[in-house]
């Protein structure tokens, strides 16, 4: 694993899962520090569509990157207590909340390969400063029909922004998950069976 920063070191980074902004509502096992983890080969090929993007007055922000295996007991953990709705109304509120596993929110995630992450895009102005995210449709992390990529529920500016990403990370072999916008893995995986539990830090 990598730090992303130690290849882009201005990389912007929102790590949800290291504070409580995110959907179980609290900082999540494992994540001991902002940071954005990826094996080498995955971080060398961000690397090179942030530069690409930037050409462009465009930037990447990362929400998650390499996720350890304990913070995905912990997002099972959550999931199966019926009491804590706390986030429902901001991120499924039009789903019950035992329709999340196997759509939304896996027993094993591909996270924890180090080889997907969850992003977003940013627009900068013509000097690459003051950069603000591009509107998606929905913010990270909302589960439901109008987060996927070709949701006929948003507007053509929201869906040409995903189409946006989308085409940036696909010319260096990133693979979206239809279900979610933000949600990309390089293929062919670096390491596809293992999955690692190394906290972040």
């Amino acid at each position: 694993m990598v730090d992303i920063r130690s290849l882009v070191p201005d990389m912007s980074q929102d790590i949800r899962y290291f504070g409580s902004n995110n959907f179980v509502g609290a900082s999540v096992d494992g994540y001991l520090a902002p940071r954005c983890w990826l094996k080498r080969d995955v971080a060398e090929a961000l690397a090179r569509i942030e530069m690409s993007l930037r050409e462009r007055n465009l930037r990447l922000q990362v929400f998650d990157c390499y996720r350890p295996v304990r913070a995905v007991a912990h997002f099972m953990r959550w999931v199966e207590d019926p009491n804590d709705l706390a986030t429902k109304a901001r991120h499924y509120p039009q789903l019950d909340k035992s329709a999340l596993p196997g759509v939304y929110i896996g027993r094993v995630s591909g996270h924890s390969r180090g080889a997907t992450l969850d992003l977003t895009l940013l627009q900068c102005d013509g000097l690459g400063l003051d950069c603000k995210p591009l509107d998606m449709g929905t913010e990270f992390d909302y589960f439901g029909a109008r987060a996927n990529t070709d949701s006929p529920e948003v507007s053509a500016t929201q869906r040409g922004n995903r189409d946006r990403l989308r085409e940036a990370m696909a010319a260096q072999g990133f693979r979206n998950y239809a279900m979610e916008w933000w949600h990309y893995t390089l293929q062919p995986e670096p390491t596809s069976l293992l999955q690692y539990d190394v906290p972040i830090q």
